[in-house]
């Protein structure tokens, strides 16, 4: 009779422990492949923690960095969260972590802050021929995180760069997901000079065909993803956009070359400004002049709108 006792009560344990945070998550598709899972969680401190998750879409493991706010606990819920995605040409998925300083920034936050793996040039879409970026932010890190962290129904999207671009992306092609979408020197409008855009892929080992097609022959998949196209969806999104002009300022070296990629996408981020009004859709914006594209810059704002992006 003990031993029938222990073995139920090693049963109840191992089920009791299924969904527990390390352990590995089996989901099989509708097709009966297996889903995406989460196959490590590691503590790497008392707040952040970084999960691997086994992605169909990736076709690999990807990782994901969470920032758990104070008072969060196992099993607590309705949470709201901070995605943030970074730029593209880093060879890091932590970026905002190890460049942005956003652990500092956000220790404060009553949110979580989920900091995914986005590729170096990524611009976080489905490719063609390639990887399911879309795909493994929005229907496979973003169920299996927020399952994992209590994460209610408060969603909020920011990002640096090509983040800039992925974060009004994704809140336009998703309506009703998130509720404020910021973007800090955002590649916010790929139809201005798509040929410059395209330089900067090839530059990088990257062929756009691969990515969109070719803007000049696929220009629908193009206004698919790009969100000035897509401002008109974001009427129920509270809209932020940050960025310089490319001249020198207080965190560049005194009397340095105007940075001209940052004075091209602040062009950019005027005509989404545009199209934005157009459409009936109100933009905050702070274009602050001087300032080069650079970290220092996008931490700097990424402080001063959580305020607006989580209002008390």
């Amino acid at each position: 009779m003990r031993r029938i006792f222990a073995a139920l009560t090693l049963l109840a344990a191992l089920a009791a422990c299924a969904g527990a945070p390390g352990t590995t998550t089996e989901r099989i598709g509708a097709d009966g492949t297996p889903g995406p899972r989460v196959t490590a969680v590691e503590g790497l401190s008392t707040r952040v923690d970084r999960l691997s998750i086994q992605s169909p879409a990736l076709g690999r493991e990807g990782s994901v960095w969470v920032l758990k706010p104070k008072g969060w606990t196992q099993g607590s819920t309705g949470w709201p969260v901070l995605y943030l995605l970074h730029g593209c040409c880093v060879s890091r998925g932590d970026a905002w972590l190890v460049y942005g300083d956003a652990e500092r920034i956000t220790a404060g936050l009553k949110a979580v802050v989920v900091v995914p793996e986005g590729g170096s040039m990524s611009w976080y879409s489905n490719w063609l021929h390639g990887p399911a970026w879309e795909t493994f932010h929005m229907d496979e890190v973003r169920p299996l995180v927020e399952r994992r962290y209590g994460i209610g129904d408060h969603r909020v999207i920011a990002g640096a760069s090509m983040g800039g671009f992925g974060a009004l992306s994704y809140a336009a092609r998703h309506p009703g997901v998130f509720r404020a979408a910021a973007s800090f020197s955002g590649v916010i409008d790929t139809g201005y000079d798509p040929g410059g855009l395209e330089g900067l892929m090839r530059e990088y080992g990257v062929d756009p065909r691969d990515l969109w097609g070719s803007a000049g022959e696929r220009p629908e998949v193009w206004r698919a993803h790009n969100p000035a196209d897509l401002a008109g969806d974001l009427g129920d999104v509270r809209v932020y956009l940050s960025c310089g002009d490319g001249r020198p300022g207080p965190f560049d070296t005194p009397g340095q070359a105007v940075d001209t990629g940052e004075r091209s996408i602040l062009e950019r981020n005027r005509r989404f400004v545009t199209a934005a009004k157009a459409a009936g859709v109100s933009v905050t914006t702070d274009f602050y002049g001087a300032g080069a594209h650079e970290w220092r810059y996008w931490s700097r704002e990424l402080e001063e709108v959580l305020p607006a992006l989580f209002p008390a």
